[in-house]
Parts: C-alpha cells; structure tokens; sequence
C-alpha cells in the first residue's frame, strides 16, 4: 500500500459551529477532483461534519481553541485526519454507551450517546480515533472505480430473451 501521499491540504478552523461547513465544503472539492461517486462524497460530507462537530461540541470549554483538518490524497484512497488539542475521551466507553440506537427526546441526547461516532464508522472504510492531548480522529474513504459494489448483480448478469 502506498504511504506517501499525491497531495496533502491542510485546514485549520476556530472550534465553532459557524466553520464545519467550510470543512465540508473543502471534502467535497477534494472528493469530487479525484472522482469519487455522488454518494461517497455525501458520506465524506457527513463523516467529516461528524468529526468537527464533536470536537466543536466537546473539545474546549467555551469554544475557544482550533481544530486542525489534514486531507491526505491517495490514487485509491482518501485519508482525512481531525485534531483537536482539547478534552480526551474514552472512546471505549463512548462505544459502550452508544449501546442498540433508540428514540431519544432530542438529536442532542443521540449525539451524546455518541451517534456521530456510529456514523463515521458506518460512512467510512476506516476509523480510528485515539485520545492523548485532545482528540484525534483519522478516517479513510476508498476509491470504488466502477461504481458497482462486487455484491451487485449488473445487467449482464440476468438472462436475456
């Protein structure tokens, strides 16, 4: 596998809610340039929200600090990495609370629960997460060049008259 990057591009925003959406713009710029299909950017979108979102809701107390992006450009792949240097967690125990997804009084009370972990981990091919000094998430997005799962059966696939 390779380990040096095409490309890196890199973005740092202040920890607050007005700036995710800068991060999802510069994924779908980044996605779209490299070919990847409608849907993976919409989860590239989410995934990397999802990310910015718990380090802007958790990190610093009162806001006040940045979160860096790195976007790491593979032919195969794309890497993204999210750092605060705020609040660690316990991801283990995140993961225990997340427990069998219910209906809850309100989004907030899901987000705590840790849906936004859930997400990512189901939106991406790749994630791990890492707590020392603030919170690292890195997640990796892979390349589908035909577009058509191995799963799915094509057209050719069903007998013809």
């Amino acid at each position: 596998m390779n380990h040096q990057p095409l490309d890196l591009v890199r973005l740092t925003i202040p920890a607050k809610p007005d700036y995710v959406g800068l991060v999802r713009l510069a994924v779908s710029g980044i996605a779209n340039r490299m070919g990847f299909s409608y849907d993976d950017i919409e989860d590239l979108k989410l995934a990397v929200s999802e990310a910015c979102t718990n380090a802007v809701d958790h990190a610093y107390v009162g806001g006040d600090g940045d979160i860096d992006i790195s976007y790491r450009i593979f032919p195969d792949r794309l890497e993204i990495q999210v750092l605060d240097r705020g609040n660690s967690f316990d991801v283990s125990e995140v993961e225990k609370r997340t427990g069998p997804i219910s209906l809850e009084p309100s989004m907030t009370a899901v987000r705590e629960r840790g849906l936004g972990l859930f997400l990512m981990k189901t939106l991406m091919d790749d994630v791990h997460i890492t707590g020392d000094n603030g919170v690292m998430v890195q997640m990796t997005k892979y390349m589908r060049r035909n577009g058509v799962e191995p799963h799915v059966e094509t057209p050719t696939s069903y007998p013809t008259r």
